[in-house]
């Protein structure tokens, strides 16, 4: 897809702030809704983020130090909420809603205006259930699982903090059932000519299979967020069990959604690598059937795996569980062997995303061991309900998902802004949150072993505790700097002049085929399609055809290209070509173009 540059209109008014802001407001635009998903999904990261500080401030000495047990109860329930539904679920449908249509070739999603009622509501289901700690009795307190009869409790009191979390997290499902149904419109009926099923980008795999979760999942969290509001306020007796009900079924409704939801938060993840990783190993992604072929299974094992959250509850088969949870571990070693095998010979270079990348592979292979070991019944019914559960869930969501959005974050920037961001600092970023995160979390095995619960807000002072909570709480500081470096980072990066082409890191996928960033329309001209690598047999093509005319003598110089219509491959603002900045100078981490 080569790009036709047309000179700005200089007598045109520049728009008044108020029009730029109501454009922001009415946009149904995938990208600009795509961004807006990121800005928003990153705003409550810091808020759970500062409540993380909290919780670790709290736990680094035995004794209450900042807060009450009510109010550490609030703490950690909003902390995972806000983490999984607030941040890792829109910040993915954010990269999805910007980048999907860009890779398969289509001007937008299919239906843009239900994108964008799905954008709206993420903030007001944030606020309903922030709103929780403004109201009588506090914001919800029973985990961000909402176990039931605990999560019934507060009712009889009068507390509605809890009422506001179900109703926000309705809304969720509602945004995502919205999202998944969108996207999977789009991806079956929008691509470009060429772009088979066989054709598409791993990132476009995995955004179809993570919808198709979502809509066959989220009704289910639904339906029990429906059952757990009648039981609270409208007289039910779905899952208390004095007046009749069952409290297990609670946990089956849950969990039959929230497993599934642990591939809907991590599909994405393995997409984003998998774009990056072939891209800075200069190679061809090894294995790319065999990754849709996993990423299919992953799919639909991720549904037959619930129960192994409910081992010690007596009233699940156990070896069948404990079976299917080893079993939907192979799909993703497959991954985990084909990232390693496309590196593998290749020329590595560690750009800030490749070293997101590798950090990521690194951090999940952490949290799949440990949930390897989770899996094994005995040692389950040893760990439930303490630290080393902790640890195995933020080394999957904060070792996976999050690693995996900084990749993306670096990696996509220049084609969202037409800006780097800064290399120096985002490496100091990655090694300081590298270290911050293991220093955290590692030593939440140990505490678990120790015997340590999760979800207390105080421990005996002679129990041996302290100095694994101490390391931990000292690594949760070192995150906080890691992202105030990342801060520091996006706001100069935004200050500075547009200095990306359309395909600065010579990548191989569409969204590259285009100005950075792309204009309304998306494209200008299709290039054809003919592998899952579009732009890079584009431009190994026109890069033969200059080599040949060198050769004939035609006076054709090796680093020129024209535009569509000519043997010119995608251009960015200034007709850099691909290989550097539109300057002329070095994308991060490549050579200078010759």
């Amino acid at each position: 897809m080569a790009v036709i540059e047309r000179p700005a209109d200089l007598t045109a008014p520049e728009p008044s702030f108020r029009s730029k802001v109501m454009d922001w407001l009415t946009t149904t635009d995938h990208k600009k809704i795509g961004i807006l998903y990121i800005v928003t999904a990153f705003f409550f990261f810091v808020v759970a983020g500062i409540m993380a500080l909290l919780i670790r401030s709290e736990l680094a000495q035995p004794g209450l130090q900042l807060v009450s047990d009510r109010t550490y109860n609030e703490l950690f329930t909003m902390h995972g909420t806000i983490m999984i539904f607030l941040f890792v679920m829109p910040v993915f449908s954010g990269f999805a809603n910007y980048v999907m249509p860009l890779m398969i070739g289509a001007p937008d999603v299919a239906f843009p205006r239900i994108n964008a009622l799905s954008y709206w509501m993420v903030p007001a289901a944030g606020l309903l259930m922030m709103s929780g700690f403004l109201v009588k009795g506090g914001a919800a307190a029973a985990g961000w699982t909402g176990y039931a009869p605990l999560s019934e409790q507060s009712a009889a009191l009068g507390e509605k903090g809890q009422d506001l979390w179900i109703i926000g997290l309705i809304l969720i499902a509602a945004s995502s059932l919205l999202g998944s149904i969108n996207f999977i419109s789009t991806i079956m009926k929008m691509r470009a000519p060429g772009m088979t099923m066989w054709r598409l980008p791993i990132f476009v795999w995995n955004s179809l299979v993570t919808s198709l979760l979502g809509l066959l999942a989220i009704p289910v969290l639904a339906a029990g967020l429906i059952m757990l509001f009648v039981d609270r306020n409208l007289g039910g007796s779905f899952f208390d069990p004095s007046r009749g009900g069952n409290a297990i079924l609670w946990q089956n409704v849950f969990w039959f959604f929230g497993h599934p939801e642990v591939y809907i938060l991590i599909l994405p993840a393995f997409g984003i690598v998998s774009e990056i990783i072939p891209v800075f190993s200069r190679k061809p992604l090894f294995g790319y059937r065999a990754f849709v072929f996993a990423t299919l299974s992953i799919g639909a094992l991720s549904f037959s795996v619930w129960a192994h959250h409910m081992f010690t509850t007596g009233a699940v088969l156990l070896p069948f569980f404990s079976f299917m949870t080893f079993l939907i571990s192979v799909p993703t070693g497959v991954k985990m062997f084909n990232w390693i095998a496309t590196m593998w010979g290749g020329k590595i270079k560690l750009a800030t995303p490749m070293l997101y990348s590798i950090g990521f592979l690194a951090m999940f292979l952490i949290g799949g061991i440990n949930g390897a070991f989770a899996a094994v019944v005995p040692f389950d019914f040893a760990i439930q309900d303490t630290y080393f559960v902790v640890a195995h869930l933020h080394y999957v969501l904060f070792g996976g998902s999050v690693f995996a959005i900084f990749a993306g974050f670096f990696f996509w920037m220049p084609k969202f802004t037409g800006r780097f961001l800064d290399e120096r600092l985002g490496k100091i970023q990655f090694w300081i949150m590298l270290v911050g995160f293991n220093l955290t979390f590692f030593p939440m095995h140990i505490l678990g072993l120790n015997g340590m619960q999760r979800r207390i807000a105080d421990y005996p002072a002679n129990s041996g505790l302290t100095g694994m909570n101490q390391l931990a709480s000292l690594g949760s500081a070192l995150i906080a700097i890691s992202m105030a470096i990342f801060v520091v980072n996006f706001i100069m990066t935004l200050r500075k002049p547009r200095t990306a082409g359309a395909d600065p890191w010579e990548a191989n996928t569409l969204e590259w085929a285009t100005s950075s960033p792309p204009p309304p329309q998306n494209f200008t001209e299709l290039i054809p399609v003919r592998s899952e690598r579009p732009v890079f047999d584009f431009r190994e093509a026109r890069r033969a055809r200059e080599a040949e005319r060198v050769r004939a003598g035609s006076g054709a110089t090796a680093g020129s290209t024209t535009g569509p219509g000519g043997d010119g491959g995608p251009t960015g603002p200034s007709g850099s070509g691909g290989a550097g900045k539109s300057d002329g100078t070095a994308a991060p981490g490549e050579e200078a173009p010759r």
